[in-house]
């Protein structure tokens, strides 16, 4: 049994920062990727960051770029993502994910396709 569990969310102004923490307990997730994915009211789950087992490579929905940084710490069991400048459209709740790689250049944005999840954490960002 695999458990995520997230925090670090809150409420902040625009142009703050946040840093979202995912923590994973139960077996080892060896070779696991991890993401973040991300769900406003009225809205579809979406893609924001992912990094995999090896922390060599990690991903970004185009939106976040240069503002997320996703990292993970495999003594700790945690994937973070520092969150900066953040703006009133980044306001949801964040979710945590696991899967194991797959295949294509966008393997990693497919929802479906991850394996266990947290049951998030909100970011509400005013202006």
């Amino acid at each position: 049994q695999v458990q995520l569990v997230e925090s670090g969310g809150g409420s902040v102004q625009e142009g703050g920062s946040l840093r979202l923490a995912c923590a994973w307990s139960g077996r080892a997730l060896s070779n696991y990727a991890m993401a973040w994915f991300r769900q406003a009211p009225g809205k579809e789950r979406e893609f924001v960051s992912a990094v995999t087992w090896s922390s060599v490579t990690t991903y970004y929905t185009d939106s976040v770029k240069g503002r997320f940084t996703i990292s993970r710490d495999r003594a700790k069991n945690t994937v973070y993502l520092q969150m900066n400048n953040l703006q009133p459209e980044d306001t949801a709740l964040y979710y945590c994910a696991a899967r194991t790689p797959g295949f294509g250049s966008t393997w990693y944005k497919n929802k479906n396709q991850y394996d266990y999840w947290g049951q998030g954490t909100q970011v509400t960002v005013s202006s």
